[in-house]
Order: structure tokens, then sequence, then C-alpha cells
């Protein structure tokens, strides 16, 4: 990494105000770029900000833009927001999206939690990328969305998961193709079970499906642990620098050697 290379740039990260999009966040602020956060709640906000005010470098002071990027009219609104505060948005990260239904067996889901479970996902990934386009065609830049390794080597009960971050992968290398006139690269970091996550709070703090899922996957990691917050963030913040600048359309898993392989 160089130091302060990020100096004049914008970044805004959405779900940025916990777990991996803070850790992305600090990360950027610690190379010099001013860090826009956006999220659901304001409380949670002004405590990320909290911690990025710790890091000085170029006196850039972070911002924290309310919104649900699930809603394409929330979206819009929370990348207007950052652009018209910064002046232009150089890098976007498309992380956070809890789901609204839990990893469960297909054939129990009901027909409302099939989409459900789906948009929640889906769209809150998709609909910032969308509405960032005209703020980023005229200089360039980067984006990184967050995806889910369930898409290449999906378990059961992670059907919905899975076909989410398919889509998640199969968009990224389209929009690479597609933003290449406007020298924008996209691409997608695809997670495992990862702690320091809200995800990893949410699995283990009572015993479902989800739970047992998991459980199992932990003692399968050759290394012993599972992926960390921040080790994530470090290839999500390589793909949104200059480090990655021949990289575009490509997905990397960041699985601890769980599975290999995929698509």
């Amino acid at each position: 990494m160089t130091d302060k290379d990020l100096d004049r740039k914008v970044a805004l990260i959405t779900g940025g105000t916990e777990g991996l999009g803070l850790r992305i966040a600090e990360n950027l602020a610690k190379r010099g770029a001013t860090v826009v956060l956006s999220g659901r709640s304001a409380d949670k906000g002004e405590k990320a900000l909290a911690e990025l005010r710790r890091i000085e470098v170029n006196g850039m002071q972070p911002r924290f833009v309310r919104g649900d990027c699930a809603d394409y009219d929330a979206a819009r609104r929370t990348v207007d927001d950052a652009a018209s505060l910064t002046g232009a948005i150089d890098i976007l990260v498309s992380a956070g999206a809890t789901g609204a239904v839990r990893p469960m067996p297909f054939a129990e889901m009901t027909g409302a939690q099939l989409r459900e479970g789906f948009e929640s996902r889906f769209f809150a990934r998709i609909n910032p990328v969308h509405a960032a386009v005209p703020h980023m065609r005229e200089r360039g830049g980067a984006v990184v969305m967050i995806g889910t390794d369930a898409a290449r080597h999906p378990t059961p009960g992670e059907s919905i998961v899975g076909a989410f971050g398919a889509g998640v992968i199969l968009l990224t290398k389209a929009l690479a193709k597609e933003f290449a006139r406007w020298s924008i690269r996209v691409n997608c970091v695809a997670m495992t079970i990862t702690s320091g996550t809200a995800s990893w709070d949410r699995v283990f703090s009572e015993q479902t499906f989800q739970t047992k899922l998991f459980d199992k996957a932990l003692r399968r990691f050759p290394s012993g642990r599972a992926p960390s917050a921040q080790e994530v963030a470090r290839v999500a913040t390589f793909l949104a620098t200059d480090d990655s600048a021949q990289v575009t359309g490509q997905t990397i898993s960041v699985n601890g050697g769980l599975s290999f392989g995929g698509w």
C-alpha cells in the first residue's frame, strides 16, 4: 500500500457503519480518501464516525448519510447526497444488506420468504451501483460489491443466498464490460462466515438451522478458524484502489480455503 495515495478521492461505503463495511472505510481513510458511510441507523452512523475521526489523514472528515439501499429511491437519494456533500464519488463499496430471511431449507420457505430473501440482499447490493454511475463516469473509479461464496459452493439452506450471490458475480462481469468505456472497474469479494461482522453475531446468538450450518463450516477451515472482517477488508481495499488497476470483472473468494474452484 502507498500512504495517502487516495488523497482527493471520495469513497462511499454503503452498509459502512459496522463490521466489514466499517473496516473497509477505515482502510480507505488511512490511505487519504474522504469517506462517506451510509446505513439505516443514525445511532450506528454516529458511532462509526467517532471511530473514523480518530484517523487523521489530510484533515478529511468522514460523513454519514442515512438510507436503506434495498429501496431504489432511497439508494438514489443516498448516493446523490454523498456526491453533493463531497463533490464526487470515485470509489463505491456496496456492502451491508442484512437479509430479511435466514438460510433455511428451500422446501420450508414460503412464497413471501423466497421473494423477500432474494430482494432484501440483491437489490440492496445493485441499487447503489446503478445510482452511482452518473456521478462516476466523468472521473472513472472503482466499484466493489460484497457477495457470498454460497454462489460458488452452495450448501443446504443457502439456495436463495447462493442465487443472490450468483447474480452479483454475473453482474460484476457484465458491468465491468459496460463500464470500461468510462474507466470504471467493477469487482466483487465473495465472503464466507466471517468473524467481526454483524452476521457472525446474529448466527451465533441463538440456536437455529443457520447456527448448525455454520458450526459445521467452522470445523472445516484448514487453518482452524474463519476469516476476520479485517482480512476480508484488505482484499476489498485492494480492489477499490489502483493497486488493482488491471483487475476488473473478477470475484475473489476470501474463504480461508474452506472450498476451491467455482466460476
